[in-house]
This record gives structure tokens, C-alpha cells and sequence, in this order.
């Protein structure tokens, strides 16, 4: 039963219900053991923070930092400052010194939380600058501070300061925030990751959440025997939606730390829930084909056969709430209950209950895999803006692959030109922190929020096409859409990313960081010599096979839009370069930049190569 009270209450009216059940899990990686914390320790130190937060003179409305990885301490923060009627701001953990001071200076921050020593460092670097920041409270005690530090206090001792004054004074200021506490409030200000420009600063309310909760648990079968396993990030709006509708649920909260042990922690936890991007499940997708590629004739012939069945099965029927033929169902439910279990049992997800799944387009070959493996992926589409869900695949209504799903109840939607997705709803952010030009020119004066995607609707169901402004219109005047011809490449285990070239230019092109362990293993297969990865990329016969690979994945394109020519690229695209955001999307613009000469020598050779 879904408890949806005000955020600022939330914790404590749960430990009231649940009291000593486990309400978070996390990985203490010295003991190497998952500790659970119960709902009634979770109470205590939300109280706890918000009283010193109070001690410290933290203001109404004021604006409150968290700069860490998923840890226990982000939430004690999080609700700590909701029970005090402040807001918090979280900061990815990977953030440069650059984002964090423009975040800290932009929403003048006197307190900032950090997680480890690398949120440390960077944060201390950035004291000369920051000039609002008074003090840094850092979660983990094996923290080395700088000696010139005076400004930074480890969290227990920041929660055990001794209180000045009388104690009455604090908790009579407790009592009035609470009471006071209300749903046009703000909650969170989300700096999105900015893959244009500066970042902005996303403002969402408790009504927002409020409104999500509520028209999120019509739809998702959820329950406090669920077991969710937080693999995103909790800076970003669909793990912190998801973690929170799951609070209010009064299911098991598992925090993974480092993404990289995602794998290992489904092993250990066995979620029933976890929310992710597409990338994470085309690993997974890609991770069995090699599987398969490595086993023996039979174990790749039945591994292929399973996969088969079970993708028939869910997409010709059950997606289409239709009776399978007896046959079918039968052959399903045997490899249902041998190989695809023994499948999901290697991922750690032999409870699965479902997986939301959204940021960017999910693949049909990767959507047919999950369901074929018996995984119930709910495929939808959201905003950090829209507080995240906008539309998703609904239980027990028909699913068409390729669909982000229905839309969820309170929104509304019209199309603008281009077929722009225009938005309105109580889940709708009010704008972006002080920036009023830019919230004018992205929620218009009927309301409308202009998403800058492109969609179209269909028996029910959202379909997107592509982010408008990543449209690319070639010389010859035809439109590419560059994120579908990626989603096609990186499909392939050899391609770790791509980038696609087109605007403005006479035919595509493509840089290409290829999967350097696998493609290392290929040459060694093939006795090709290399000294280093510059010579590994530019052997011909390396260049042959990738060829070859491209034309089978790009077959079903139109002939404007398959890739003529590409490069592979010695090194990766990286966050420290500003080649990605913060949430691993291409800034596309940097790395034009940055690559600015290969590209232009990529045409002119095929300038050269026509005029002979």
C-alpha cells in the first residue's frame, strides 16, 4: 500500500509502519558484506540531519549540495533537508571543478555534502571560487583532508556537534517547518547535463512528486516485498523518482556504489526492480551473444533456439495480449524453465518482478531479447522537466515494440512542427532556477513545455522519432537522424561508441571507438602485429573487418543514410574531456571540435577520390 504523504514526513510515518524491516541495503566493501539499514535507523538519522541543518542556521528554501556517489548518507541528506523545508541539489559524482563551482556559485550554496575523496578534491579545489561555500561535510571517513583545510567536517561529527543553546529552540523550529511544509514548495533543483551548452537548473516541487507517485502506482504493480537495486545514479531524475516511489512502497532500497559492480551487486541482491538506460541492457544483450559465440555447438544452438521461441512468443502474443498456439506455448514454457532460467539465474534476476527502462531509445533487438529472456521491461519516456515518467508500457495492456509506452494519467500532449512533443500536466516543471529568458522559451504562455523531441502518437502508444535539434540535414538536402544510426552500431560487440557526421556534408561519416579488448583478441586471432592501438586502427585488415560489419548493420538504411566512410579512434570519448555529459551522452559539439581536423580530411579524400 502506497503511502503518499509529503515528502518531509515520509521516512517517519514509514518507520511507524515498518519499524525494525530493512528499508536500505549497501555494500560495506571492507567487510565485503551488504548491510541493511532499518526503517527505524533511516527515521533516526533524518532527524538527526535535519536538526543539525537547523543547528547551523540552514534557512527556509534554502539550497543544499550533495556531491557523491549512491550512498545510505545521500538519502539521510536528502530527507534530512525535506523535513526542514529545504532543497537539495545533487551533483553527479564525476563532475568537474568547472560544473561544480558554476552549480555552487549559480545556487548559492553554503553547504555541500561529499562522498568520497575524489568529490573532496574537487571541491576543495574550487574554494577560491565558490562564494557562497561555508562549510563541506564529507560522508567517508577515510577522507584525507588537505592541511589548509578549516572548512570541512566528517558527517557523524557534523551530526554530533553539540547543539548551542536551547535544545527547545531547535525543536520547536522542527515542529513549525513540518507543519508548515506544503506542495508548491521546492524540492530539488536537477542541473541537467547540458550536452548544448551551460547547464540549467531544473526545478521541481513536492506537488511534482506528489502527482508522479500517485499516477506511477496506478499503473506499476509494486509492493514492500519488492527489492530494488539503485544502479543509476541518484543525481539523475529517473533513479531519484524511482528510489523514492519505491520508498513510498515501503520496498527494500539496495545501493549500488560503483556502477562498474552493477553485475556482481544483481548476483548478491537478486533485485525484483531496477531502473536503467538502454546501454546497460544492450551490455547484457551483448555479454550472451558472446557467451554464445565461446560455448559449444549444442550450448549455441539451444542458447539461439531458446532466444528464438521466446522472442515469438512475447512479441507475436503476449505483447499483443493474444493466446500463443499450444505448440508454442509449450516449447516457451520448457525453455522457460531450463535454459532461459538457468540465463536468468547467471544475472541475479531469477525474481524479476519488472525493469523500467528509459533515456534513450531501446533497440527492437534488445527489447526482444529482455522479454525473450523472460524479463519484463518497461520500455517509457521522460524529462528530468516532466519528473521523468511522461508515458510507459502499461501491465495487462497490449505492448508494440518499438513504443515508449502509454501515456501516464494527468498528462497532455499535442504536437508542434516538426512534430515536437509539447507537454502539459502537474508533473511539469515550473522552469529553470533564475534563468526566466530560457523557461519563456521552453514552456510557452498556454503552459506548454516544448520537449525538442520529435514523436507521434499511434492506437494509444507514444512513438519518438529523433531530438530535433540532432536532426542533421546533408548537403543534398535529405535529413539524417544520427542517434538511430548509432543505436544500430553499438549494437555490435565490437563497437563501444559512435558518433555520426552528416550535417552540412555531402555524405555520412562516422567516428568509431571500437570494444579495444575484444578487437585486441580479434588480431591476435588473426596473428595481426601492432605496437600500439594507433597502428591496431588503422591496419587494413582491421579496417576490412569493421567494413564488413558496418554494411551488415546499416543494411536496412536508406542509401543516404548509410555510412560511407568512417575512422576508428585510438582513444575513447570521455566526461574529463567534455566529450560526455554527465549521464554518458555525446556532446556533439565538442567532439566535432576536437576532431575537427580528422573530419575535414575524412571529406576532402573523398573529394580526391571522385575528382580522379
Amino acid at each position: 500500500m502506497q503511502n503518499n504523504c509529503h515528502l518531509s514526513k515520509l521516512i517517519l510515518e514509514q518507520a511507524k509502519k515498518y519499524g525494525e524491516k530493512a528499508a536500505l541495503s549497501y555494500r560495506d566493501y571492507d567487510t565485503n558484506q551488504w548491510v541493511p539499514i532499518s526503517w527505524n535507523t533511516f527515521a533516526q538519522q533524518v532527524k538527526r540531519v535535519s536538526y543539525a541543518l537547523l543547528h547551523i542556521g540552514l534557512r527556509v528554501q534554502e539550497n543544499v549540495g550533495v556531491f557523491s556517489q549512491n550512498k545510505p548518507e545521500n538519502l539521510f541528506v536528502d530527507f534530512g533537508c525535506y523535513g526542514i523545508r529545504a532543497v537539495t541539489i545533487p551533483f553527479y559524482a564525476t563532475s568537474s571543478a568547472a560544473q561544480v563551482a558554476y552549480m555552487l556559485n549559480d545556487a548559492q550554496i553554503r553547504y555541500l555534502f561529499v562522498g568520497e575523496q575524489e568529490q573532496y578534491d574537487v571541491a576543495f579545489s574550487v574554494l577560491a571560487v565558490a562564494q557562497s561555500l561555508e562549510r563541506i561535510v564529507i560522508f567517508d571517513k577515510k577522507v584525507q583532508r588537505h592541511p589548509k583545510d578549516h572548512l570541512s567536517v566528517f558527517f557523524e561529527d557534523f551530526l554530533h556537534e553539540e547543539l548551542q543553546g536551547d535544545m527547545r529552540d531547535v525543536e520547536t523550529e522542527y515542529k513549525q517547518r513540518r507543519n508548515d511544509a506544503n506542495y508548491s514548495d521546492l524540492c530539488n533543483i536537477l542541473y541537467t547535463s547540458g550536452t548544448t551548452g551551460q547547464s540549467k537548473g531544473v526545478m521541481l516541487t513536492y506537488g511534482q512528486y506528489a502527482e508522479g507517485f500517485r499516477v506511477n502506482d496506478a499503473v506499476l504493480p509494486l509492493s514492500e516485498d519488492d527489492v530494488f537495486l539503485n544502479f543509476l545514479p541518484f543525481t539523475h531524475i529517473f533513479e531519484r523518482a524511482w528510489c523514492y516511489l519505491g520508498l513510498t512502497e515501503g520496498a527494500l532500497q539496495c545501493i549500488n556504489l560503483r556502477p562498474a559492480d552493477v553485475q556482481r551487486s544483481m548476483q548478491e541482491v537478486h533485485p525484483t526492480c531496477m531502473s536503467s538506460v538502454p546501454r546497460f541492457w544492450e551490455k547484457v544483450y551483448q555479454a550472451v551473444l558472446d557467451k554464445m559465440e565461446n560455448g559449444s555447438f549444442m550450448e549455441r544452438k539451444l542458447i539461439r533456439e531458446a532466444l528464438e521461441v521466446g522472442g515469438r512468443y512475447w512479441e507475436k502474443y503476449r505483447a499483443k495480449g493474444k493466446t500463443a498456439p499450444i505448440g508454442l506455448t509449450l516449447q516457451y514454457q520448457l525453455y522457460d524453465k531450463t535454459i532461459i532460467r538457468v540465463l536468468r539465474k547467471t544475472l541475479g534476476l531469477e525474481r524479476a518482478n519488472f525493469f523500467p527502462t528509459a533515456g534513450a531509445a531501446v533497440s527492437p533487438e534488445v527489447e526482444r531479447f529482455v522479454h525473450a529472456a523472460g524479463l519484463n521491461m518497461i520500455v517509457g519516456y521522460g524529462l528530468t522537466e516532466s519528473l521523468a515518467t511522461v508515458s510507459c508500457d502499461v501491465p495487462g495492456k497490449p505492448v508494440t515494440m518499438g513504443s515508449v509506452g502509454r501515456l501516464i494519467d494527468g498528462i497532455e500532449i499535442k504536437f508542434g512542427p516538426n512534430d515536437e512533443i509539447l507537454l502539459r500536466g502537474k508533473t511539469i516543471t515550473p522552469g529553470y532556477y533564475k534563468k526566466e529568458t530560457t523557461t519563456k522559451e521552453a514552456i510557452d504562455s498556454e503552459g506548454w513545455f516544448h520537449t525538442g523531441d520529435a514523436g507521434y502518437m499511434k492506437n494509444g502508444e507514444l512513438f519518438l522519432r529523433e531530438r530535433i535539434k540532432d536532426l542533421f540535414k546533408t548537403s543534398n538536402g535529405k535529413y539524417i537522424a544520427p542517434q538511430m544510426i548509432e543505436s544500430k552500431l553499438v549494437l555490435d560487440r565490437y563497437f563501444d561508441q559512435a558518433v555520426i557526421v552528416a550535417d552540412q556534408r555531402k555524405f555520412v561519416s562516422a567516428l568509431i571507438v571500437p570494444d579495444y579488448k575484444l578487437l585486441e583478441l580479434y588480431a591476435k586471432q588473426n596473428d595481426i602485429a601492432f605496437a600500439n592501438r594507433e597502428e591496431l586502427c588503422r591496419h587494413p585488415q582491421v579496417i576490412k573487418f569493421f567494413t564488413e560489419r558496418i554494411e551488415t548493420l546499416q543494411q536496412d538504411l536508406a542509401h543516404y543514410e548509410k555510412i560511407k566512410r568512417f575512422v576508428l579512434l585510438p582513444a575513447p570519448f570521455t566526461m574529463e574531456n567534455g566529450e560526455l555529459t554527465n549521464t554518458l551522452k555525446v556532446r556533439r559539439r565538442i567532439v566535432y571540435e576536437h576532431y575537427a581536423e580528422l573530419i575535414n580530411k575524412i571529406y576532402a579524400e573523398a573529394e580526391a577520390a571522385a575528382a580522379n
